[in-house]
């Protein structure tokens, strides 16, 4: 293997300035927040399907692993760092192409460098009438990178692997899989259907390292007439059961109208809401509890907090806030329906108020009317200031970018059945876990269908104290533990994690073996990420 003749190799058909040797890498590509210790040798910057072939022909050749990332933005999962030594990155970001919109289905063909920012100014300055399928990593983030790791969001469709419908695929030998439709010339019905024909073999190629998507389709969300939040507070941890089991009543009765709900709690609302108070812990480094209600009553936050959305007609969305109202009723308190433009208005309300008034409510209501933004199909960066909450480092507020910070993040992600007592058990063991190794418990629950939950748990520390990512890394490995223990899994593990995973279903993972072997035989494609 020789990464110094790779490089050379491509600098004459990329440039120079698209090929990094592994200081100009390192400088351009920061360590990751999480904990991982894998290390690239340096990076390719192709700039099309073409280019991306020339790079892999001489990868193959070399014998020299590549490791594929869209945008790098992948925060506390892995972003820039390989989950192997040695590999050269491959950075997707020039691919960023949006190839095709078919106004009348709304299906959009994107390169993998296109952004959710990128997205939404193609669909505004065309007037074209559908959603970005927004997350809260921010808009410099990868929509095709998202899918492929079968993320979510809370706009319509929640699922954003379940709204692609095709992809095109560079495998390691040059070659080019597409979705069967497509390959057979099918062009009318290819974006329209996802299932083609035959084996459905295009979910092999997500959290996988199979082949490198070069292109997806995807089904965007129509703009509805009609786009509303709804939000509502649990006054007792005591009510937590119950809301759990109205919110899977809610999500089943009325579906295609609730895009998916949020249930928060006070630690992880606080987080997006107040400054640390790191002149207020307790000699264990946590927050003391009555420090976090002071905070909470200081705020208007209680224990839990609920965010919903709401999405039809004007007709639908007045029948689907009676049928909420009445699901929560004796469950919820301060039940509000807001869109975003009555949120923004308040927002400028609120900015008006005197100053301690001001200082009180302003926050938590930007973060409300920055959160409608999303919702709306609207990207913006409202929810990364959480990966800056624990390590008070210094950022530009306009273009957030954790990794080069310095902030230290991790995400523990696992899915929760939409059920009362088993969400009672998972926040209990889940909570004590974190504090037993000094660690916030904030944590949020987001349902992904009507019988669902995925969690997600941010593990902030200091990656500059080598106990703090200690402690980081032990918290991470019990908290998956604990979690399987109780019937309870991972929806997708950052690069850090990919050996834990491979241990707890070894048959699963020799199959994936056999394919991988088929397909790269030389292991030259992201050795290490969801595989042997």
């Amino acid at each position: 293997m020789s990464v110094t003749e790779l490089l050379s190799t491509l600098a004459g058909s990329l440039g120079d300035d698209r090929v990094l040797d592994l200081e100009r890498a390192r400088a351009r590509y920061p360590a990751e927040t999480a904990f991982s210790s894998a290390r690239f040798a340096g990076a390719l910057r192709p700039r099309s399907v073409e280019e991306l072939a020339a790079c892999v022909a001489a990868a193959r050749r070399l014998a020299t692993p590549l490791y594929t990332i869209s945008t790098g933005n992948n925060w506390g999962y892995g972003a820039a760092t390989p989950a192997r030594d040695g590999c050269v990155l491959l950075d997707l970001g020039g691919l960023a192409r949006i190839r095709a919109l078919d106004e009348r289905s709304g299906v959009v063909i994107l390169e993998p460098g296109v952004t959710q920012a990128q997205l939404h100014a193609f669909l505004s300055d065309g007037g074209h009438p559908f959603l970005v399928p927004t997350t809260g990593a921010g808009p410099n983030c990868s929509i095709v990178g998202n899918a492929i790791e079968r993320g979510y969001g809370i706009t319509p469709w929640a699922d954003h692997f379940h709204a692609v419908t095709g992809i095109e695929v560079m495998l390691a030998d040059g070659s080019v899989y597409r979705s069967p439709l497509a390959a057979m010339g099918a062009d009318k019905v290819a974006p329209l259907f996802k299932w083609g024909i035959g084996p459905h073999l295009d979910g092999i190629f997500t959290q996988s390292a199979f082949g490198i998507v070069t292109a997806m389709s995807i089904a965007l969300a129509r703009r509805p007439e009609s786009v509303q939040c709804f939000l509502f507070s649990l006054r007792d941890e005591a009510l937590l059961a119950p809301a759990v089991d109205a919110t899977r009543d809610i999500l089943a009765s009325l579906p295609g109208l609730v895009g998916g709900i949020n249930l928060m709690n006070r630690h992880r609302v606080l987080a997006m809401s107040a400054p640390y108070p790191g002149d207020r812990l307790g000699p264990d480094g946590l927050i003391p509890q009555e420090v976090l209600e002071s905070m909470g009553r200081s705020l208007q936050i209680f224990p839990w907090t609920g965010f919903g959305t709401l999405y039809g007609t004007q007709r639908t969305a007045r029948a689907a806030r009676a049928e909420i109202r009445k699901r929560l009723r004796g469950i919820a308190s301060r039940l509000l329906f807001i869109s975003p433009e009555r949120a923004v208005l308040l927002a400028r309300l609120v900015g008006r108020l005197p100053g301690p008034l001001n200082a009180r409510l302003g926050p938590a209501v930007a973060t409300l009317a920055k959160s409608l933004e999303l919702v709306a199909g609207k990207p913006n960066q409202t929810a990364l200031p959480l990966a800056y909450w624990r390590s008070g480092q210094p950022h530009d507020p306009e273009a957030l970018n954790p990794a080069r910070d310095g902030c230290g993040l991790a995400w523990f992600a696992p899915l929760v059945p939409i059920d009362g007592a088993a969400v009672r058990d998972y926040v209990a063991f889940t909570a004590e876990t974190m504090r037993r190794h000094r660690l916030e418990p904030l944590i949020t629950l987001t349902s992904v269908n009507e019988r669902c939950f995925d969690s997600t748990v941010p593990l902030l520390f200091d990656p500059r104290d080598p106990a703090e990512v200690e402690r980081a890394r032990t918290a991470h490995r019990q908290l998956l533990d604990e979690a399987l223990a109780r019937g309870l899994a991972p929806y997708r593990v950052g690069t850090d994690a990919m050996d834990w995973l491979q241990k707890k279903a070894p048959e699963h993972w020799e199959f994936v073996r056999l394919i991988k072997t088929a397909l790269d035989p030389h292991g030259i494609l992201s050795p290490g990420r969801y595989g042997v």
